[in-house]
């Protein structure tokens, strides 16, 4: 018989996952910087000001499936110009990911 991967079921190689998220976050924080840059060369700085943010209060915390997803989820709004800021008084206030 043996080992089979088309045996296993996703659900155990899922649960394997945060080692995977740890080694992927350096490269999705720099993907989301380099958005950033973008954003900023094209004049959009409130917006890059606001991903920035979000993007070093995620990449500061703990590095595991959930900030990984939500740094990709970051980073599709911010390339997709899904990213929005909502004024609130006289500034402005990002709309964020839950952290």
């Amino acid at each position: 018989m043996g080992y089979s991967l088309a045996r296993t079921p996703s659900i155990i190689l899922s649960g394997m996952d945060p080692n995977h998220a740890a080694e992927e976050l350096p490269a999705l924080y720099r993907a989301v910087l380099d958005r950033v840059a973008q954003l900023e060369a094209s004049g959009d700085r409130a917006v890059a000001r606001a991903v920035r943010a979000d993007a070093i209060r995620i990449y500061s915390r703990k590095w595991d499936p959930p900030a990984r997803r939500r740094l990709e989820d970051l980073l599709r709004r911010s390339t997709h110009g899904e990213y929005r800021l909502r004024p609130v008084g006289r500034g402005f206030r990002r709309w964020t990911i839950p952290a």
